[in-house]
């Protein structure tokens, strides 16, 4: 999902986690009841239920990140965290359980009334919405709102171009080339009917086992067509959730209030418990953390974890260490090689940057073993499909310089060449360990200028343009990976398929375009067994490290704190081990 954030530690305090991080906590989980909720908590604790759990109404519930969003529009963002948050002022049509641990990657219906209803072949899914929706103006949403939504995120690259292509790619082509709601006026998508205001019917190119998981994207959040503006939408959103914007600074402050025309009883998983919300922008990281630990703040909204001076600061106290959460959640933290910027169109180039770096320094820049196992493979280990392999070994994981010179060689650059490397300038985690593997690459006479980009706009500007990254001699990105939904697809797709390349908001950022990949890539999607499928994936993981096109750094785990003045706490899977955003409220 999706994008997601690291956080790195400094070499010192690093150090000084990696000892403090081999003793015991000397704390334990409270007891739980049999409804999976935890008054107390402990340390790992919304890992394995909700913590705090409350009905209490009122308060401001206060989230704070550091930077700024590529977008809070439910039709144009793939940051993990958005897809979480935005489901407070839209839903769509399935969402995940508000749950911890592995309850939380249940899907569940949402805008729908139930799961969507396949034909016999897989090449129609149908899904009829529930009865008396409506906007936080009071009218009624339709399932022409729905059809609308998926137009615009998926078929207006020129306007929405941040989010995925899944639906562009599955659904059936009009007869004539589609060119979305803001270009062709007079048309619409053929391939998504709506024959009444209740039921939506989508038509496949192929069967997709996946499907219901794809429609749970905010990319199926509605959207009242009268009511878009296109880029400017973002500055009054529509809600269809529990909470209504009420007020939006860009790069500053969103406020939402409570949408008084939302019905409980036609949404069975949310509440709606505080008076206001309130997101602030461009905070230091180490100011969110001093904000959580003292109640002022509820929520790190980004879901990356504390900086590397509180970590340590953290695990030397056992009272703080009590209120945090430390967990997997489907992500990868890697390097991207750029198979379109010279010499990397060469595979031996590429070889010469596997075995070059040190990946030990690497996971010591993002936090130690606390933070994520050195990873070999682009499948992390709590998605399906994973396997056990080390393509590009080397001895304890760093770094092998003779194999990697050995490569250079065979590439016809013995001395080495200059590239750039990417990071995101808000994400001191993403520079330290950029600066690791730039360190590791000199040593064989390749010279990565590191050049950094805001995170808001790396995807839609620069590293997520290929043109950009090919004018600018962009051949190494640094990157994390969370699924879009815990399967190997839900993973892979978005970033090993050829199909999937944009020419902005791109994922795909090796721009690896193999045949046999796509083609097994289409094999997973078709094949009712999910055995089968895991096993499809598990190919297509090895084919991808044969390439050599990414650098699996760690398997991140986030590291967050859990403030006492927050209820209903629950990690989950679903959104890369960040807190459930649905109903988070406050004793305050």
């Amino acid at each position: 999902m999706r994008r997601s954030r690291t956080v790195a530690l400094t070499a010192a305090a690093a150090a000084a986690v990696l000892i403090v991080t081999g003793c015991s906590s000397g704390t334990k989980s409270s007891d739980t009841s049999s409804s999976g909720t935890s008054a107390a908590g402990g340390a790992d604790a919304a890992t394995k239920n909700i913590v705090n759990a409350s009905d209490k109404k009122g308060g401001t519930v206060t989230y704070e990140m550091k930077g700024t969003p590529d977008s809070f529009d439910p039709g144009n963002t793939y940051y993990a965290y958005i897809y979480n948050f935005s489901r407070l002022y839209g839903r769509p049509l399935t969402t995940f359980n508000p749950a911890a641990g592995e309850d939380g990657n249940k899907l569940v219906p949402d805008l729908a009334e139930n799961m969507g209803q396949p034909s016999a072949d897989g090449l129609t899914w149908t899904y009829k919405l529930r009865a008396g929706l409506k906007y936080d103006d009071g009218t009624p949403i339709t399932s022409k709102d729905v059809k609308y939504a998926v137009e615009r995120s998926n078929f207006a690259p020129d306007v929405n171009s941040n989010g995925p292509t899944y639906f562009k790619e599955l659904l059936v082509d009009n007869p004539t080339p589609y060119e979305g709601p803001y270009k062709d006026k007079t048309g619409d998508l053929k391939s998504i009917e709506t024959p009444d205001d209740l039921t939506i019917v989508f038509h496949l190119k192929h069967a997709f086992a996946d499907f219901d998981y794809l429609v749970s994207a905010p990319q199926t959040v509605p959207v009242p067509q009268a009511k878009d503006d296109g880029a400017n939408y973002v500055k009054h959103v529509v809600s269809s959730g529990t909470y209504k914007f009420e007020s939006y600074d860009d790069g500053k402050q969103l406020t939402l209030v409570p949408n008084t025309n939302w019905d409980k009883s036609t949404d069975p998983i949310r509440k709606q418990l505080a008076d206001k919300i309130v997101v602030k922008m461009g905070i230091e990281q180490s100011t969110i953390d001093k904000d959580l630990i003292a109640g002022n703040a509820q929520v790190d909204l980004v879901g990356g974890g504390v900086d590397p001076q509180t970590q340590a600061q953290i695990l030397q106290n056992q009272k703080l260490k009590a209120s945090t959460d430390n967990a997997y959640g489907g992500r990868l933290v890697y390097t991207a090689i750029n198979t379109k910027v010279a010499p990397f169109d060469n595979i031996e180039c590429r070889k010469a940057v596997q075995y070059a770096i040190d990946k030990t320094s690497v996971q010591l820049t993002l936090g130690g073993p606390i933070r994520g196992a050195i990873a070999n493979t682009v499948l992390p280990p709590d998605i399906p499909g994973h396997q056990d392999f080390n393509t590009w070994e080397t001895k304890d994981n760093k770094g092998d310089l003779d194999k990697a010179k050995a490569a250079l060689k065979a590439c016809g650059k013995p001395d080495g060449f200059n590239t750039v490397l990417t990071a995101r300038t808000e994400r001191d985690p993403e520079v330290q360990a950029a600066t690791a593997i730039q360190a590791a690459l000199k040593k064989i006479g390749i010279n990565a200028e590191i050049q950094k980009f805001p995170q808001g706009k790396y995807f839609s500007d620069n590293a997520g343009v290929p043109q950009f990254t090919q004018d600018h001699n962009i051949g190494l990105m640094m990157m994390q990976w969370g699924a879009d939904w815990p399967t190997g697809y839900g993973f892979l797709q978005q970033i090993v398929d050829g199909r999937a390349i944009k020419a902005s908001g791109n994922s795909n950022l090796a721009q690896l375009n193999d045949p046999d990949i796509n083609k097994l890539i289409d094999d997973a999607a078709t094949n009712t067994d999910k055995a089968a499928r895991e096993k499809i994936y598990a190919q297509i993981d090895k084919k991808v490290m044969d390439q050599a096109v990414y650098v699996p750094l760690t398997d991140f785990k986030v590291f967050l704190y859990r403030p006492d003045s927050a209820t209903n706490l629950a990690s989950t899977p679903a959104f890369s081990g960040e807190y459930d955003y649905l109903n988070i409220g406050t004793t305050k």
